[in-house]
């Protein structure tokens, strides 16, 4: 009887053990997205782009999106060298701790190349970002970005905040 009182004893001990250290492992990194919109199309036009904030929880990086409405999905970054704009895929998108990164017309960016149909204001797109904390670990936010006229600047102040976690 005195060893079955022992190992309920060590049992009961462990499983505290257990549940105190669950508690000091860090949580899953979680993404914010603010503000994501997809520029419209013309009949016929091959690619668009997509814009968003993002803020994260903790160092993270984009490392890449998805879409059923593109063949190809990229993430780009437009630079001015001098009087000569350039623009190219990047590996990854730094997001610092706390701080909100804008994918905007004039920086980072989604490019959404080999369109499968024309991209219409009012409709929804929908992206998978992939994030991968500084361990490694990735995370996939699904958002439902909405379509914006051609002529959106990405400097508009009137679009919805559309958050997911």
């Amino acid at each position: 009887m005195r060893s079955t009182l022992v190992n309920a004893t060590s049992f009961k001990r462990g499983l505290a053990a257990l549940a105190l250290l669950g508690l000091s492992l860090p949580a899953l990194a979680q993404t914010s997205v603010d503000d994501a919109w997809v520029r419209a199309t013309v009949p016929g036009q091959p690619s668009t782009g997509a814009f968003m904030k993002l803020t994260a929880s903790t160092d993270s990086k984009l490392v890449g999106v998805a879409s059923n409405v593109a063949k190809d999905v990229q993430v780009h970054e437009m630079v001015m060298k001098g009087e000569v704009m350039h623009m190219g895929p990047v590996d990854a998108v730094a997001l610092p701790a706390g701080k909100t990164v804008s994918l905007d017309p004039n920086g980072y960016h989604v490019m959404l190349m080999g369109l499968v149909k024309q991209v219409k204001e009012g409709e929804h797109v929908p992206l998978t970002l992939i994030v991968e904390d500084a361990q490694g670990k990735r995370e996939n936010i699904e958002v439902n970005a909405p379509v914006k006229a051609l002529t959106t600047s990405g400097e508009s102040h009137d679009m919805h905040d559309h958050k997911h976690m």
